[in-house]
């Protein structure tokens, strides 16, 4: 019998910095339900991947004194890394800057521009850089973004416009006929009240205010709007092209369901859904928008110091640990908390106490009474047979459940069995039945029921723990592998051997726990004490300190002396100009953006810091290969770092 099609997606990590524990729900929600489908039978295609254009991204290069393709490969490699080391089983990572996707993004565009969907025209409204999004006057909240509160820039440009107003009607009807299309329905409520009814209005789509982005094809001055370029990723992976969709596409596309945050809602129940309208393309299936992930009752934030990464807490803790925690304390519609308080109280109390007991005590029982061998169970009574239904029942329940997106009650459903087979062994005694040996073939009933809850209890943790599901299996000495295999309790094989019994979980200190929260104190004060030197920076226009480095990050950068021996404008650019410097072993060309504020005869002959191990990059068709230093000044302009012209070049700097 052929599978059924599943396509499950997360939104796109933002290639900007690192994200933490909280962005990273998304991937650990959607790997459980992946993972849960594919034990019901599902040809399930799993897709994420990073989002590497925009503004933010440029900028960030530009700081770090690189191009952005370099920043968005290491951003991107490191997201990946944390993404593998959460066991995500992802089919697909994709990257907006790979080509066949920025090619089937502007053929969307094209498109779209064609059947007269999208205008040029000219913007004016407000930007915010952190969420990449325009708002008009009348958003904004208290004169800043109403999305995440950052300060807003006044932006006015060209640009081309999506026609959303055309789709209003079409949008009304599609959620008036689909109404289990957002799950929880509350958010549907929101966007439909708040958002659509209100009258929607055409949107801009294209920056020309930047460079780091999808060129329109036929007007390539333009860049494709970030959000556009990364919601197409989830077509674009499976092989769309307006004219020739490839079979991938036409297999998954309308079995998709879109696991994202309930902060950007607006972007994929809205302009997403209106957008796939105007392309003739199906629709997603469904659309879960998950709460935060909330440090104690604050959003996590670089800036207050409470920011967590999922890669410090595997490191620490463990893989399946941290998915454990963060997939049983966010619930379906209200948002979740991380304490390391919480983590190590739930971490000690359900893993090392309820399940790792139950397995390592089980299993240690079986090998102590029998030598390892589980015997064919006999006569059952009522409490046997209660541990039996709790154990099909839990199957029925952590389906339903995940199905329907409530991730933490599946998650409590294996716990709440595991808790009941516990209770079993204390209603049982296998202990005092050892001592008698007419008692014996009793104790060979209850220890096959145990294993074989056990078996039922691995399953269904699988989606959520995956490794440690591995481990159970390989100690009780057999394996389920789907939900067809929970059909009956009693399909572990009599006479099977079990291996040795191993502790899945370690209890955690509390000691621990007194260093964690003195570290994230130290976070906090750290901080607030750059956010303290950051304002004073502000109000004498004086950019904040970076992050602090080490002694052997300052060695990668090699600082030199060279002399200016030539120099002219850029004929196809207003900023740059054109230097040739003498760098102690030979002649090199930097490109510097300095033409505002310098001409070539106030430099040439002049002795100047520059970075000399910058890898070489191309500006406007040239080569250059370095960075001459220079000083931002209050008033905007930047003046550049001479040295005594006693000093020889190719010196170095330390």
């Amino acid at each position: 019998m052929e599978k059924k099609p599943y396509l499950i997606t997360t939104a796109i990590a933002y290639a900007s910095k690192l994200p933490h524990i909280g962005n990273l729900y998304d991937h650990v929600c959607a790997d459980a339900i992946a993972r849960a489908k594919r034990m019901q039978g599902f040809d399930v295609f799993f897709l994420t991947g990073t989002d590497e254009h925009g503004q933010k991204i440029e900028e960030e290069a530009v700081k770090q004194g690189i191009t952005p393709q370099q920043h968005v490969d290491r951003i991107s490699g490191e997201i990946r890394s944390e993404l593998d080391s959460l066991y995500i089983s992802y089919n697909k990572f994709i990257r907006t800057t790979d080509p066949e996707h920025e090619r089937a993004v502007q053929r969307a565009f094209d498109k779209l521009y064609k059947q007269g969907d999208i205008y040029e025209s000219e913007y004016e409204g407000w930007y915010c850089l952190p969420c990449e999004s325009f708002f008009t006057e009348v958003q904004l909240k208290d004169g800043r973004c109403p999305d995440c509160g950052a300060e807003v820039r006044k932006t006015k440009e060209k640009a081309y416009f999506f026609k959303l107003s055309k789709y209003q009607k079409q949008l009304e009807e599609f959620f008036e006929q689909n109404p289990s299309f957002i799950q929880p329905e509350s958010r549907k409520n929101e966007m439909i009240n708040n958002f659509i009814k209100p009258g929607l209005q055409d949107f801009c789509i294209t920056r020309s205010s930047f460079k780091w982005g999808i060129p329109v094809d036929f007007d390539p001055q333009h860049i494709i709007y970030v959000w556009i370029d990364a919601l197409n990723n989830y077509i674009t992976a499976l092989g769309y092209d307006p004219e020739t969709p490839s079979e991938n596409y036409k297999k998954y596309w309308e079995n998709c369901v879109h696991v994202i945050g309930k902060d950007i809602l607006r972007f994929h129940s809205v302009y997403w859904v209106a957008w796939l309208m105007a392309l003739g393309a199906k629709l997603p299936k469904q659309i879960f928008a998950h709460p935060w992930l909330l440090f104690g009752e604050d959003k996590m934030s670089k800036s207050k110091g409470n920011v967590i990464y999922a890669g410090e807490m595997v490191k620490r803790f463990g893989a399946d640990a941290t998915r454990y925690y963060m997939l049983s304390e966010m619930p379906f519609a209200a948002d979740g908390s991380i304490s390391y308080e919480a983590f190590i109280d739930r971490y000690n109390t359900d893993l090392a106490n309820t399940l790792g007991n139950l397995v390592n005590r089980t299993v240690a029982m079986v090998n102590r009474y029998f030598g390892g061998t589980v015997y064919a169970p006999g006569d059952k009574n009522e409490t046997d047979l209660d541990l039996e239904r709790k154990c099909i029942e839990a199957v029925e329940k952590t389906q339903a459940h995940l199905d329907s997106y409530r991730i933490a009650d599946a998650v409590d459903d294996v716990m709440s069995l595991a808790r009941r087979a516990n209770k079993y062994i204390d209603e049982t005694s296998p202990w005092v039945l050892a001592k008698e040996e007419a008692s014996l073939p009793r104790l060979k009933t209850v220890l096959y029921e145990l294993i074989e809850a056990i078996r039922f209890i691995g399953a269904l943790a699988s989606p959520f723990i995956p490794d440690t599901a591995e481990k159970i299996f390989s100690q009780i000495g057999f394996k389920a592998e789907s939900f067809e295999d929970l059909a009956e309790f009693g399909k572990y094989p009599a006479g099977n051997k079990v291996g040795e019994a191993k502790p899945l979980f370690a209890r955690i200190d509390p000691k621990t726990l007194d260093e964690l929260v003195a570290e994230m104190e130290a976070l906090k004060a750290k901080a607030a004490a750059e956010a303290v030197a950051k304002e004073a920076a502000e109000s004498a226009d004086i950019p904040a300190i970076a992050e602090e480095i080490t002694i052997d990050d300052f060695a990668k950068a090699d600082l030199r002396a060279g002399k200016i021996i030539s120099c002219e404008k850029v004929e196809k650019s207003k900023k740059l100009l054109r230097l040739k410097l003498e760098d102690g072993f030979g002649t090199r060309q930097i490109l510097s953006g300095i033409a505002k504020w310098y001409s070539p005869e106030d430099l040439v002959g002049r002795t100047v810091m520059f970075v000399a191990n910058l890898k070489p990059a191309k500006l406007c068709g040239e080569m250059s290969e370095g960075m001459i230093c220079a000083a931002d000044m209050p008033d905007g302009s930047a003046k550049v770092c001479f040295l005594d012209e006693s000093v020889p070049a190719g010196a170095k700097i330390r």
